[in-house]
């Protein structure tokens, strides 16, 4: 159930972040789940981790060179901190496909107050979402109540896992607008935006378009997406950054945090150092398995 790969295309393009598995599956895996405990799955992913290690090199090296880099850690924590990480990634898909089975995390929010107050606002707010702990379950979680949450999505997912989200978003004020090669969802988000409304995109990864913005980032230069950051600052509209943390086998800790800023440099700026703050705190839940500073 790990996610997959692109060949052929450059280094710092290659991780897609696709569910692995084949429809069939992953719809396997939702029924195994309603009648499951998450430790038989957790437990299985255990003994499963090392295989992943060893075949999907490029993942592997990645986090190793992660650890060994921007924690100055020594070859062989780094190694355990690789095996954590993946066994994390591991249990972060699980508790989706649970999600889709009807499991139930709990919810910790930190600055509940933050998000209340942005989403009862006359404005609409740009959230920034990033790969690090589960973004997704902030949709079955936060619930939008004057406002749509337009969530900008990765379209090549699988129709068992692009379902199993819409089912799980819906009464919760959520629209799911995948990424399209004819750039439909540019549009779909500035009416978003227009009709003060909330756009959802991920704020760690530049994908759709080459354009990035450079800031500093763990002790280096890094490339973050220029786009979230220039469509908070062309509507002048809030910016709210979610991480969305595990934190036991049922439950999850959302952190809020609001970014300042009035240029796209300085939204980015901020977003890298609250998002620095957050993997300092949780250091196995970074998972972008690529080399992010390249």
């Amino acid at each position: 159930m790990r996610q997959k790969w692109a060949e052929n295309e450059p280094e710092h393009d290659k991780w897609k972040g696709t569910t692995g598995g084949t429809p069939r599956m992953q719809r396997l895996l939702v029924r195994w789940f309603r009648h499951c405990s998450l430790y038989v799955p957790y437990w299985c992913m255990g003994w499963m981790v090392p295989f992943y290690m060893l075949f999907a090199r490029k993942g592997y090296l990645a986090s190793y060179r992660f650890y060994r880099r921007r924690f100055a850690m020594n070859p062989w924590k780094a190694f355990g901190y690789v095996y954590l990480n993946h066994f994390r990634f591991g249990q972060v898909i699980v508790d989706r496909f649970a999600a889709y089975a009807g499991h139930r995390f709990k919810m910790e929010v930190d600055a509940q107050e933050v998000f209340d107050r942005l989403e009862a606002g006359e404005r609409g707010f740009v959230m920034l979402s990033s790969h690090v702990g589960n973004y997704e379950m902030a949709g079955y979680s936060l619930t939008f109540k004057n406002k749509t949450c337009n969530a900008l999505v990765f379209g090549g997912e699988t129709e068992t896992v692009m379902q199993s989200r819409a089912r799980m978003f819906a009464g919760h004020g959520v629209r799911i607008i995948p990424v399209g090669r004819d750039m439909s969802h540019v549009f779909a988000l500035s009416e978003a935006m227009r009709t003060h409304n909330i756009v959802s995109m991920p704020g760690d990864r530049i994908f759709g378009s080459p354009k990035g913005v450079a800031c500093v980032f763990l002790g280096a230069e890094a490339r973050f997406p220029l786009g979230p950051f220039a469509l908070a600052s062309q509507y002048e509209v809030p910016m709210l950054a979610v991480f969305v943390m595990k934190a036991g086998v049922k439950s999850y800790k959302i952190h809020l945090r609001r970014l300042e800023g009035r240029s796209p440099q300085e939204l980015c700026r901020n977003y890298a150092n609250v998002l620095e703050n957050i993997i300092k705190q949780y250091p196995t839940q970074w998972f972008n398995f690529y080399d992010f500073w390249t």
